[in-house]
């Protein structure tokens, strides 16, 4: 039941894919739809060589039923033919069928053992019978539906307005065409007996395969049945006389100019002969392009100018063309897309790059070719850092393990920018300069600083001196006051700060203690309140600022180390330990409210700079 169900559906599916039209033009009538079955799915076959359709063979009786013989290669699939038939009797000659099964066998006679069903198709009587009741009862129910072609029979005229019902062929009394003109005007056909001895051959067909032109040659030595798989035998091709034959030639019985080149394919219909006790076979070359054409080194002038082979080859040629050029710009069209998509890639790396030498909106107003104009900010707090005994380390190793080890900090250092939402504003050698407040200005830049700056502290332990193999110390300076930033140079741009309280925070650091950070009082002021431990340290001389009140920040009171490292609380405090996932955001990081800056570090940059302290040891790397 349920194959019949999809039977009836697959059969509503081919009309509404477009082959509504194809269908209804097989026949007048349910023997000729079947009966033509077989060369539609040839047609189709040209289009998709790898279908496998199953074959139909139909048998009128005399009561007026059918008997309908499926062979298929795929077992279990019969019950779907009703379902099939059904719907198309109902829907195009408005009959109603009832299909059983009455004989079901592996078939002998055809090659590869097909599965082979015989259907008993008969019209059901009641479904007339409701017909005749609808008629009768006028125009309150709905009209039914009338099949096409008994209307256009009823309306052809022949004569004076006399109306033709039947049609009766008339012929001649002899056959008004020579045998040269036959086999010049039909060159592909062949005329043999039961023995399968060829009578008669067109010229084309003698010009390929040269054997034929010996009269009395039995067929079946230069040909083979591809379709339908039948032995080739009268009385097998007899039973499928209405399918569409495919013969294919043998290649040892051909010339040896055609032993490198495929195979002809003839295709056409059977016709018996019962006066003369022999088969017409009316074929055509079975080409679909001009490239199958060629290899086979024939020309549009061996097929006869009615054939309508000429112009299946010439317009499958010009739609294999139009997929061709269809196929190219879907080539291109996905050229483009994996090339867009690399632009892409490349002006996000180009993007990552520039964001981390210049502020994102900075960069943005950049890039659209806008002057950026310098700001002044009336308070931010600037840290500087710098690495003890620098110089001494310089000199005593390799530049090689001076760029390792300041990259190592450095990449500690840059993390702790994008934790904490600092801005790094530039590397010079061992110094790291950060500013909080600045480009975007906040109210917590002191504390953003000063986590940061005990971030760098506790950082610092684990990266180790090259010199001593001991972890390195670090001095930080904290200032806190006005600045003006802009964008200086144009090959090269840098944000760049300036102001006396660049160089007063520059001061605190190089007046700094080992591992400490020094802090001034306008920072100490901002930080007071902040639920930071500080100590005072007292009045220092400052070189260039004379006596100066200055603290030292020793921890955040509120913060673990953890938090304060932006790690997961799970760790522990070494911070040699796994760094923390992108997508886990610290709880210090949490307190703060605006977005965080990108900031990376380049080791390029690194080096380069690192060039001034030790000179022309850097050739060497």
């Amino acid at each position: 039941m349920v194959l019949r169900e999809f039977g009836g559906y697959f059969f509503e599916f081919c009309k509404r894919s477009g082959y509504d039209h194809m269908l209804r033009t097989l026949g007048g009538n349910l023997y000729e739809f079947i009966e033509n079955l077989d060369a539609l799915h040839s047609y189709l076959s040209l289009s998709y060589q790898e279908m496998n359709a199953p074959s139909f063979r139909v048998e009128k009786n005399e009561d007026g039923s059918m008997h309908l013989h499926y062979y298929s290669d795929r077992r279990g699939l019969c019950h779907i033919v009703p379902g099939i038939i059904g719907a198309a009797a109902l829907d195009f000659f408005n009959i109603e069928i009832s299909m059983e099964i009455i004989n079901q066998t592996e078939e002998e006679e055809r090659t590869g053992k097909k599965e082979h069903i015989v259907f008993l198709v008969t019209q059901n009587p009641d479904f007339e019978k409701a017909k005749d009741t609808v008629r009768d009862k006028g125009s309150s129910v709905c009209p039914v539906k009338k099949s096409h072609w008994k209307t256009i029979r009823g309306i052809i005229t022949l004569g004076k307005g006399k109306l033709l019902r039947g049609f009766d062929p008339v012929y001649p009394k002899s056959l008004w065409i020579d045998t040269k003109t036959f086999c010049n005007g039909l060159p592909f056909h062949l005329v043999f007996d039961k023995e399968l001895r060829v009578k008669q051959a067109g010229v084309s067909i003698q010009k390929i395969v040269p054997g034929l032109q010996t009269m009395g040659i039995c067929l079946d030595h230069y040909f083979s049945i591809v379709h339908p798989e039948v032995p080739f035998s009268i009385s097998s091709i007899q039973k499928f006389i209405n399918s569409q034959f495919v013969f294919q030639t043998r290649r040892e019985m051909m010339p040896e100019s055609w032993k490198q080149r495929p195979m002809l394919e003839l295709r056409g219909q059977m016709i018996w002969m019962e006066s003369l006790q022999c088969m017409l076979y009316l074929c055509s070359p079975l080409l679909r392009t001009l490239h199958e054409l060629e290899e086979r080194q024939m020309h549009i002038a061996d097929i006869a100018p009615h054939d309508v082979t000429r112009d299946l080859i010439l317009l499958n040629q010009q739609r294999l063309a139009e997929m061709e050029l269809s196929n190219q710009l879907e080539r291109k069209k996905e050229e483009l897309r994996i090339l867009s998509k690399h632009l892409e890639e490349e002006k996000k790396k180009t993007e990552a790059l520039l964001y981390a030498m210049l502020p994102q909106h900075v960069a943005n107003q950049l890039k659209e070719g806008k002057r950026v104009e310098a700001g002044e900010f009336k308070e931010c707090t600037i840290l500087f850092s710098d690495v003890v005994t620098f110089t001494n380390i310089c000199a005593q190793c390799e530049p090689i393990q001076i760029v390792l080890m300041l990259n190592s900090m450095y990449l500690l250092f840059d993390r702790l920018t994008t934790v904490h939402d600092v801005y790094k504003v530039e590397t010079i050698g061992d110094a790291y300069m950060v500013v909080g407040g600045v480009p975007v200005p906040v109210p917590t830049h002191a504390e953003r600083v000063a986590n940061f700056a005990l971030g760098m502290i506790i950082a610092a332990k684990g990266v180790q001196n090259p010199v001593s193999g001991n972890p390195i110390q670090i001095r930080v300076g904290i200032h806190t006051g006005p600045v003006l930033a802009g964008v200086v140079g144009e090959k090269m741009p840098r944000y760049c700060l300036f102001g006396d309280t660049v160089n007063i925070a520059s001061r605190m650091e190089s007046h700094g203690v080992p591992s400490k950070i020094h802090l001034s009082s306008s920072a100490y002021q901002c930080l007071k309140y902040k639920n930071f431990e500080m100590t005072e340290r007292g009045e220092i001389e400052v070189k260039g600022k004379g006596k100066m009140h200055t603290y030292f920040l020793i921890r955040n009171k509120t913060a673990s180390e953890n938090e304060i490292m932006g790690r997961p609380m799970k760790d522990s405090d070494s911070v040699t330990q796994i760094q923390p996932e992108k997508d886990q955001t610290p709880a210090i990081a949490m307190k703060y409210t605006d977005g965080p800056t990108d900031a990376q570090n380049s080791l390029r940059r690194n080096q380069a700079k690192i060039a001034d302290l030790t000179g022309s040891h850097l050739v060497a790397i």
